[in-house]
């Protein structure tokens, strides 16, 4: 910020909501008084042209209203103004006024006043153009060298410069290369004009150049030969700025400096009059405006930037900065009768200011400071309040709404409990069944003004409804809105799910935000059964059965069930089936002796709604009756192999949507190729034979179309098999919670993770998200061991999800879930949390220290990547030979050797023996289990092994003979080598152990 300010000598406000720009303002005596006082002229972009003659700021004067000498309301609106001799036969300054598409001069005049009134004036029209395009900028000189009067030159929007003399038009030039209009400026020490082409480019065209050019009567191409006459337009000069200019100016003060200054949007250029760059400055903030000013040999300027400041260059010398009221659009000097050298600029919304540089004296002086004790008690006081105060300003209840335990909107959804006659279904039927429909009513209550509500209904396919937005009018506290919609089935397959969910977002107005904070409060609803199915007769015998057990006596199916109880043709209440609209029979049959119920179809997905209605009126059934110790369960088994035929059906869909996609892809390429080789033929000037390319074009666009009307339709099977999907997970969600008795925390970590997608994505499927649900829950909760559950835990990288090959691994993984639930495993997030990471995995945890543990294969181990296989590979015979080694070093020491070192320090030995069995047996057991899916991997490895041993026993054997010979000599080194000899052996195998005499006698 500067540290001083422009000093105000006189300033008004123009207009209210106009526009000014660069070219709105002028100087000059514009009424050609003879004082060579300086009058503004000020247009605007509404047409608004008023004239100034300021004075200083006196209280006792008028203000504005008194330096006001005009104000013409014109037709158009002003784009610039300019004041020179634009009337041959006149020496008289006129007025000069740009319209988009007129150019009028204009003369002022005063006329003394005889009484108080003062002085009168009067614009008159001398000549005006009217111009055939559109005005962007225009500049005035001296063209040709012509003395005593001026000629004007209008640059338009497409490129074209308009040059006039006087009331006549001359001539009109297109600039070549032209796409935008830049700043135009003339130099009348070269008679040439200055503009900033689109490439960001200073160009300089002489007027004999312009003159004697080809005649534009309409734009030509640069690269089309030369219809007329003439020359080509070129420029006399070019210099590249590498950035767009905003004002280009040329100081004709002095013939002596000849200096051509540009502004850019970061930098200040200056040239010679033959483009030579005199200097470059560099600018700290983006400017707005500049004006060079009259000097002696210098270059002295002008410039406003963006921050409210007014810069005074020298060169590139700063020697004075001001702080001005706002950002200004333009700047120019002027000479008024009190005050020469006024600065007067501009800003865009109208605010004219008038002032100069300097400084005011300060009189403030420092008042003395009383030399009293501090009452420390009284400002611990005072800042505590202060403080208080504070915390009170800089809390987010204004700005944020209060949570408190009103809502500030209730929503209450009340579903009709019988069904619309007439049915407001789209499908008015579904082989021959009937498709009902139901009215669902949303009733909104505000208990606080609330703006911009919006309803949103949200069901799941192939659920529908008939309208899901509803636009809610402001409402006030107490305010209630009903909004009503039909819910109904509009698909040929049974949904996955009853509910619907509704989402009404608004705004809450607040001291801080009037506009309101936006807020989103979420409401469900659920469909009744009677929506997707019909009574029917009981079938007897069915593809898949599914059993329920309770510890209460059997129930009256017709008590639970009233809706369909009265159409069914059992009167004993022991079976009842229900007949989906797109989908199979179901059928609930009770035992008469026993608490069971078995629920059977020849669907498997189709169970799910009739299955989990079922559970939902037995709860509801034995909480009215005031039982409180019901319970529920399923005998098993786990009807796996059936929710895996729905599992291949979707993946199989995928694959077929991902072919479809490919060849689409393949056909579309070949499509534009042989539309390529048509369009050649074509253009060519001689007719050649189309060699059956238009018969192959017909037979690829048939194939194009065949192929995307199968992916279409391939499409509406995969969201119908994702739906069956959906059903069937659930199904075995709530059957694994009853077989295992889950708590409703575990039930949803376990939908969670056999869910994790609503929808299916081309980018994300289910299969993929399903794996890696299930793959995280066996390495973290369900692990078999703290330490597997930690090593799991260290791993940080993990694949990209993509389609599978097969659904193989996911099957495995899915089984494995089921078996450790079954055997007592319980889902939980916070376990993670809870498991001590050994030190060594603490290590491994480092950042590279260890790669991603394999996913679960054969009896429930992990299986080991690419990569640690061969890692494996390439150490298990190493391992062997060491071992062996060892072996034969221990057994071959009459004494005992290291063995009895190790032995004499008792518990340590204890615990190093411990280990060693410990880690033998897991290794075996891990690969026993590994061993079913990497047979031919192992046989190879033994192979190699032996071949290994082999070569490296031989190797050895003269290293052996040495180590024994230190290990004779007893000393601290020999110590430490034998317990690391006896670590080395935890690792090896029972049949090793077996083999160790053998060893040692050979």
């Amino acid at each position: 910020m500067s540290l001083f300010k422009a000093r105000d000598w006189w300033s008004a406000t123009l207009g209210e909501g106009e526009e000014f720009d660069q070219g709105c303002l002028c100087v000059g005596d514009v009424d050609n008084s003879g004082t060579g006082h300086d009058k503004i002229v000020v247009g605007s972009y509404m047409g608004m042209l008023r004239i100034f003659s300021p004075r200083a700021n006196k209280s006792s004067e008028g203000g504005p209203a008194d330096a006001q000498l005009l104000e013409v309301q014109l037709q158009n609106a002003i784009i610039q103004v300019e004041v020179g001799k634009f009337v041959s036969c006149s020496d008289l300054l006129h007025l000069a006024v740009l319209h988009p598409r007129k150019l009028s001069v204009y003369c002022v005049s005063g006329t003394a006043g005889n009484v108080d009134h003062g002085d009168q004036y009067q614009l008159k029209l001398v000549y005006e153009h009217n111009l055939q395009r559109t005005a962007c900028n225009m500049t005035y000189g001296t063209f040709g060298g012509v003395t005593g009067h001026q000629s004007l030159c209008i640059q338009s929007m497409d490129g074209m410069l308009m040059f006039f003399e006087q009331d006549s038009y001359s001539f009109g030039r297109f600039l070549p290369g032209f796409l935008l209009p830049g700043p135009l400026a003339y130099n009348p020490r070269t008679d040439s004009f200055l503009t900033v082409s689109s490439a960001r480019q200073l160009e300089s065209y002489k007027y004999e150049t312009l003159a004697v050019a080809t005649d534009a009567e309409s734009r030509q191409d640069s690269d089309l030969p030369l219809r007329t006459g003439g020359k080509r337009l070129t420029p006399d000069w070019t210099f590249v700025l590498g950035e767009q200019a905003l004002d280009v100016s040329v100081p004709s003060f002095s013939h002596s400096s000849s200096s051509i200054l540009v502004l850019g949007e970061r930098n200040l250029f200056c040239f010679r009059d033959n483009g030579q760059v005199r200097f470059m400055k560099k600018l700290e903030c983006n400017s707005s405006c500049f004006l060079p000013f009259a000097s002696d040999g210098t270059v002295k300027l002008l410039l406003s930037n963006h921050t409210n400041m007014l810069l005074v260059y020298q060169d590139v010398t700063l020697k004075w900065a001001a702080q001005l009221p706002f950002v200004p659009v333009a700047v120019r000097l002027a000479n008024f009768p009190e005050l020469k050298g006024v600065v007067v600029s501009l800003s865009s919304d109208g605010h004219l200011f008038c002032s100069y540089m300097g400084t005011d004296p300060s009189f403030f002086s420092t008042p003395k400071v009383d030399a009293r004790e501090v009452d420390y008690e009284q400002v611990d006081v005072e800042m505590k309040k202060l403080q208080r105060f504070i915390r009170e300003a800089t809390r987010t209840q204004d700005i944020l709404p209060k949570t408190n335990s009103l809502e500030d909107l209730s929503v209450t959804a009340s579903v009709s409990s019988s069904l619309d006659k007439p049915s407001q279904a789209l499908i008015q039927d579904i082989d021959g069944l009937p498709v009902p429909s139901v009215t669902v009513q949303v009733k909104v209550k505000a208990n606080s003004a609330l703006q911009s509500s919006k309803l949103s209904i949200c069901v799941q396919p192939p659920l529908a409804v008939t309208q899901d937005q509803f636009v809610l009018e402001p409402m006030g506290v107490g305010s209630t809105k009903v909004v009503a919609f039909f819910a109904f089935l509009n698909g040929r397959y049974p949904p996955a799910d009853l509910t619907g969910d509704i989402v009404v977002s608004y705004l809450l107005p607040t001291e801080l935000n009037p506009k309101g904070v936006p807020r989103v409060l979420q409401s469900r609803f659920s469909l009744p059964l009677a929506l997707v199915c019909v009574p029917s007769s009981p079938a007897k015998t069915t593809k898949f059965k599914v059993t329920v057990d309770t510890n209460q006596p059997p129930v009256d199916l017709s008590s639970i069930f009233r809706e369909f109880s009265a159409k069914t043709e059992d009167k004993d209440g022991n079976s009842l089936a229900f007949q989906l609209l797109a989908g199979a029979k179901v059928t609930i049959q009770a035992s008469k002796t026993s608490q069971r119920y078995r629920i059977q179809s020849d669907s498997f997905e189709d169970m799910w709604l009739v299955v989990k209605e079922l559970i939902q009126r037995f709860d509801q059934h034995f909480s009215k009756l005031g039982i409180k110790d019901f319970k529920k369960s399923f005998s098993g088994p786990l009807p796996l192999q059936e929710y895996f035929l729905s599992v291949d059906n979707h993946f199989q869909m995928r694959v077929n949507a991902q072919q479809y996609q490919d060849l689409l892809s393949e056909r579309a390429v070949q499509f534009r190729a042989i539309q390529r080789r048509l369009l050649t033929r074509f253009k060519d000037k001689t007719p050649a034979p189309l060699q059956n390319l238009d018969t192959l074009l017909d037979a690829t666009y048939t194939q194009v179309m065949a192929l995307a009307e199968a992916a279409e339709e391939n499409r509406a099977l995969l969201e119908q098999a994702f739906v069956r999907l959906r059903s069937a997970t659930h199904l075995l969600v709530l059957l694994l919670s009853l077989w295992q008795g889950l708590p409703p925390n575990q039930t949803a970590i376990l939908e969670a993770t056999l869910l994790p997608l609503l929808q299916d994505t081309p980018q994300l499927g289910w299969e993929e998200s399903c794996d890696a649900a299930v793959s995280h829950l066996l390495r973290s909760c369900l692990s078999r061991s703290p330490k597997d559950q930690a090593t799991s835990l260290a791993h940080t990288g993990s694949p990209v999800l993509g389609l599978p090959q097969d659904t193989a691994r996911l099957k495995k993984h899915i089984t494995l879930l089921c078996d450790r639930i079954g055997k007592g495993g319980r889902l939980t997030l916070a376990s993670e949390a809870n498991v001590q990471v050994p030190a060594q995995i603490q290590n491994l945890a480092a950042p590279g220290g260890v790669e991603p543990i394999p996913e679960v294969a054969g009896d429930g181990e992990m299986e080991p990547p690419e990569e640690m296989t061969k890692f494996i590979k390439k150490k298990q015979p190493s391992k062997k030979v060491k071992k062996e080694k060892d072996s034969k070093e221990v057994s071959s020491d009459p004494s005992g050797g290291s063995l009895q070192e190790a032995g004499s320090r008792g518990e340590p030995f204890g615990e190093t023996k411990r280990e060693k069995k410990e880690s033998s047996k897991s290794r075996k057991e891990s690969k026993k289990d590994s061993s079913k899916d990497i047979k031919e991997p192992k046989e190879e490895a033994k192979k190699e092994s032996k071949k290994e041993s082999s070569s490296k026993e031989k190797k050895e054997s003269s290293k052996e003979k040495r180590e024994k010979d230190k290990e004779k000599e007893g000393n601290k080194a020999g110590k430490e080598s034998g317990d690391i000899k006896v670590s080395r052996k935890s690792s090896v195998k029972v049949k090793e152990k077996k083999k160790e005499p053998e060893a040692a006698e050979s």
